[in-house]
């Protein structure tokens, strides 16, 4: 089956559906989501969006704090671009309909770990919902978007997919290969533009607040049709999620215990009730998260615990229902009162830093292809993400790539699509060996877990080299010969993620930001910048 659309955008968080809101002013745009259109990392962003309101905030004050937390890996002129382009953005998300949470009349601002100010505007401690809700109403209601539902991506179409010789210098994006679930087909997809934002990687390891939809896909079908991918070791572990003990399956989601607590007051203690993160920074249980989770794992591994301790008794516990309503009835169905008990956490695979290398308007280094959200490495973050600037960052690039794409769309002719094949499924077979499938997810998890986690050495990344370049191509014997479907396709990005992630890792000779080594356990002065890696056999 042959579809053919203006704009082909796929996944349905807060850059894809923004973006495509924008875009179908002026486009015919479709969105495909691997599960229902909601299911996002978006939608489970508890603290908020960072931006400039307060008459007591400014520009270069958000900006600092942006520098110094990514560890001087920063791109200022994307730092820029984000922090000034926000609080109009926050406007027009306001006309959209979202409902951000309000102090007689103005919009309530929230403190977190690494920010100078109070800049976190937020709905309760449920705004990426919030913002998905809004969101995606408005995509409801708009006759120039059509959304597919339970529709993965498999790879992007360039020309290695139809010129058989020599490709051209200069490589292009016609769209995507997509498999239906429901109906258990592959479509070929052409569009004039694409635009990858499918969120983040946190699924490779066992213990995440990422939702089970968070594979990596976007940055594997990037690297795999030779886009360049950046700062991939750079793997942001959110301090604080619930410790369920081992009641909870290895793969199932953490629940997140959102940083605006720490910043409404909450102190972290260890399992005997003492604070202590004095010991590591002046800010203390406000430092950013790299520090943080770093002296949790820490404090964990000298006292022989599995979690610490989170104290929010400080505050009433009406505040604390008020403020932080999910949280407080998370905690109270697991017999937890947390205006009474203190919260057990650990630190989880949060968020990725890397990705997709983009410029300023979110574009690739290949044609036709651009890249919002958590797929892209922009600059922002560098070295360490400062809490809730994520959103922030998908919306002011999104904004900036509908206007570039306004003018690019325009331009683009249906050239190649006739040329361009159905994806072949010959000598492909379905299989009844699932086993491999999970086996294999819960090696990879395992491996990167145990040796590339919050703390790294070259012993342990070495040896996770070897054993996920084994099931990679192991994975991949396995792959050619059998018939698509989702959790195959997840596992197949999984491992390339897994491999990136590592192989930056052993490039970065420094301990900078989120990537600690114990070879080098000190940050140069003169450090190395970006670790940029290509496919060289595209």
């Amino acid at each position: 089956m042959r579809l053919k659309t203006d704009i082909l955008v796929i996944g349905s968080g807060i850059a894809g559906l923004s973006f495509a809101i924008k875009a179908s002013r002026y486009a015919r745009v479709l969105i495909i989501t691997k599960k229902e259109s909601a299911e996002s990392n978006t939608n489970y962003a508890q603290g908020g969006i960072a931006t400039v309101i307060s008459p007591d905030d400014s520009y270069e004050m958000h900006i600092k704090d942006t520098l110094d937390c990514g560890a001087g890996l920063c791109h200022k002129e994307a730092v820029e671009q984000i922090v000034k382009n926000g609080p109009e953005l926050i406007r027009e998300l306001i006309e959209l309909g979202v409902k951000f949470s309000r102090d007689e009349g103005k919009l309530e601002l929230g403190r977190e770990g690494g920010h100078s100010q109070k800049r976190i505007i937020h709905a309760k401690d449920l705004t990426g919902k919030e913002i998905e809700r809004a969101l995606l109403y408005n995509v409801k209601h708009n006759n120039n978007i059509k959304v597919f539902e339970h529709h993965s991506a498999i790879d992007l179409i360039t020309e290695h997919n139809f010129i058989r010789k020599t490709a051209p210098r200069k490589r292009n994006c016609y769209g995507a290969y997509v498999y239906d679930e429901k109906k258990n087909r592959i479509k070929t997809v052409l569009s004039k533009l694409t635009i990858i934002c499918t969120g983040g990687i946190g699924q490779v390891y066992l213990h995440t607040t990422n939702p089970a939809i968070a594979t990596g896909d976007g940055i594997a079908m990037g690297y795999r049709s030779g886009c360049r991918i950046g700062d991939m070791e750079f793997v942001q572990f959110h301090p604080t999620s619930l410790y369920h003990g081992n009641t909870e399956s290895d793969n199932a989601q953490a629940f997140l215990i959102s940083e605006a607590m720490r910043g409404a007051g909450a102190v972290l203690r260890t399992r005997n009730g003492k604070e202590f993160m004095h010991k590591y920074d002046k800010r203390k249980s406000l430092a950013p998260r790299d520090i943080v989770a770093r002296a949790i794992d820490n404090e964990m591994k000298k006292n022989g615990d599995d979690f610490v301790y989170l104290d929010i008794t400080s505050l009433s516990k009406e505040k604390i229902r008020h403020e932080f309503p999910n949280i407080y009835r998370k905690c109270l169905s697991i017999g937890l009162d947390i205006s009474k008990n203190y919260i057990p956490v650990v630190p989880a695979a949060h968020y990725g830093c890397g990705g997709i290398v983009s410029d300023l308007n979110g574009k690739t280094s290949l044609s036709r292809l651009f890249v919002l959200g958590e797929s892209s490495m922009t600059g922002v973050h560098g070295a360490n993400r400062l809490a809730s600037n994520s959103l922030l960052e998908a919306l002011v690039f999104a904004d900036k790539a509908s206007k570039v794409c306004e003018k690019d769309v325009k331009s683009i002719s249906d050239k190649y699509n006739s040329s361009v094949p159905d994806w072949d499924a010959s000598g492909t077979i379905n299989t009844e060996e699932w086993i491999l499938i999970s086996q294999n997810k819960n090696e990879i998890k395992q491996i990167m877990s145990n040796y590339v986690g919050i703390v790294r050495s070259n012993l342990r990344l070495h040896r996770a080299l070897r054993r996920i370049k084994l099931i990679r191509d192991e994975i991949e014997v396995f792959y050619k010969k059998t018939c698509v479907n989702r959790e195959l396709l997840e596992l197949r990005n999984m491992v390339l993620i897994s491999y990136l992630i590592i192989r930056s890792a052993l490039l970065r000779k420094e301990s900078r930001g989120l990537h600690y080594s114990t070879d080098y356990p000190k940050t140069n002065k003169r450090f190395q910048r970006d670790t940029i890696i290509s496919n060289k056999t595209v």
